[in-house]
């Protein structure tokens, strides 16, 4: 299994590069599970971040593109939850990526 470190500490990730326990996840874990991923971290990555985790507590799994969407919107405006926006700070497949930056598990309608 892969490991990154933060601080001397190790953490574990799953095959997919997700970390094993969400509960270790802090800012200076995701600024390194950011450079994994070749993303410099902005205030606006955070917020999506943010986002992301309060998601995560209410529904407890991570939400594929859609309730991604439809939750930045309704947290940070319009024009924050469109994909579009979430594309350019998380290329490729948003929702993957920045939960795998939030410390969440892989969002299950996600290929």
């Amino acid at each position: 299994m892969a490991t990154i470190e933060v601080h001397g500490v190790l953490h574990e990730l799953d095959s997919d590069g997700y970390l094993v326990d969400a509960t270790a996840w802090t800012l200076d874990t995701a600024q390194a599970l950011a450079t994994l991923e070749s993303i410099t971290l902005t205030q606006e990555h955070i917020e999506v971040l943010d986002v992301l985790r309060q998601f995560y507590q209410e529904y407890e799994h991570s939400p594929a593109m859609r309730p991604l969407c439809k939750a930045v919107s309704k947290a940070l405006g319009p024009e924050k939850g469109k994909s579009i926006y979430l594309m350019q700070l998380f290329p490729g497949s948003p929702a993957k990526r920045a939960a795998r930056i939030a410390g969440l598990p892989r969002p299950d309608n996600c290929l």
